[in-house]
């Protein structure tokens, strides 16, 4: 499937450069926006689209009824509760501290990542790899430009690098024992709604289920543990034989395999 590039409806000279500036980092070709809606330029060209708006990109895949666009979701009010001394249960699991290495293999809308960046702080490295090149781009832009009055959050979000790849294929090129932790949350076959934006991140992202590969790189990477979230009775935690935390009351847990 092909993916355009358009503007909002009535563009001015900011979003047509937001529309180029997509369009020169993804490859994908301008289409003018002629008040044309969505749904008639992606009947037209036969393509996905991205809207470069005044404020943000906005990824019409065909078949979505709303748009998948960045919002750091549900990390904005779990960064605060961290802020106030609360815990995390995603800083629980991976036992994170400040300067550590955290490689996020599914980064999506990078909520644990922008949890982890605040975590592990200014010297601290956090990469997110996403396979998807128009969710990778939409994140990445989203983390360094969206508007809030958290300073703390701010720099979370800008510190996080983004790597568009598949996260297999990143694996393999990393040296042994590189990373302190390694994290999947892969999205399974059935979905947990957390909110409106996550149910179009399924709708417009790639997915793919644990393998042994993807298992085996990931205990080669990192120097303490890989940590998997998944529902609560995902057969993967059997499968690959990692000690599950349970969690009541909640559709999903995480677990975790030592190095």
């Amino acid at each position: 499937m092909s993916t355009v590039i358009t503007t909002a409806g009535r563009p001015d000279d900011y979003s047509l450069k937001l529309a180029v500036k997509a369009s020169e980092i993804l490859g994908f070709p301008i289409v003018e926006r002629k008040k044309q809606s969505v749904s008639r330029i992606q009947s037209t060209h036969g393509s996905d689209v991205i809207v470069a708006g005044k404020n943000r990109y906005d990824f019409y895949r065909i078949g979505m009824d709303e748009p998948f666009f960045f919002h750091p979701n549900s990390a904005a009010f779990r960064l605060k509760r961290l802020v106030n001394g609360e815990t995390d249960p995603l800083i629980d699991i991976t036992q994170l501290q400040k300067n550590d290495s955290f490689l996020d293999c599914t980064l999506g809308l990078g909520s644990d990542s922008i949890i982890a960046s605040f975590i592990t702080g200014e010297n601290g490295k956090v990469f997110g790899i996403e396979a998807d090149p128009a969710i990778a781009f939409i994140t990445d832009q989203g983390l360094r430009s969206f508007p809030s009055e958290s300073e703390q959050l701010v720099q979370a979000m800008n510190r996080i690098e983004v790597i568009q790849s598949e996260a297999v294929e990143f694996l393999r090129q990393q040296v042994d024992s590189s990373w302190d932790i390694v994290y999947m949350d892969p999205m399974f076959q059935t979905p947990i709604v957390e909110s409106s934006n996550f149910t179009r991140l399924r709708q417009a992202g790639l997915h793919s289920s644990l393998t042994d590969e993807w298992i085996e790189q990931a205990l080669r990477v990192c120097k303490r543990r890989i940590v998997v979230k998944d529902q609560f009775d995902s057969p993967i935690f059997k499968r690959f034989h990692m000690e599950q935390k349970i969690r009541p009351n909640t559709k999903f847990h995480f677990a975790f395999i030592e190095k």
